[in-house]
């Protein structure tokens, strides 16, 4: 599972995981009173994103399901968040790492769990342990 495109899946993930949490890390040591949603949401991304990313490179059953947990938490949050910024700007005044669909960071963030999404239903019959 963690070989080939799975590597890069999870290089991908490391780094999300590395930017995410200091952007919260941040974000919360310094203007936590500005927009603590924002910055409570873009912690949650991080914590996601750490947790798939060892899910991910762990590759066995227990993994698998890690990420797949993940995975759809975070399609689901980069979906409603990125939703709700555009709807409701009012209620983000400070972007998080899922604001406008991640558009922030490219649009990765809501690409990057349907592709952890896909490769983990490709490779679901390697999982032997």
């Amino acid at each position: 599972m963690n070989s080939g495109p799975g590597r890069v899946l999870v290089a991908v993930y490391i780094l999300f995981a590395i930017a995410a949490t200091s952007r919260a890390a941040l974000q919360i040591a310094t203007r936590f009173h500005e927009a603590p949603v924002a910055y409570l949401l873009s912690a949650l991304a991080a914590v996601i994103y750490i947790a798939a990313t060892v899910g991910l490179a762990r590759g066995d059953r227990i993994g698998r399901r890690t990420a797949i947990v993940c995975c759809t938490v975070e399609l689901v949050g980069v979906l409603t968040v990125g939703a709700l910024s555009l709807l409701d700007p009012a209620l983000f005044p400070d972007d998080t790492v899922w604001s406008d669909f991640g558009g922030g960071y490219g649009y990765v963030p809501l690409v990057l769990p349907v592709l952890g999404l896909l490769w983990l239903r490709h490779t679901r019959s390697a999982v032997t342990a």
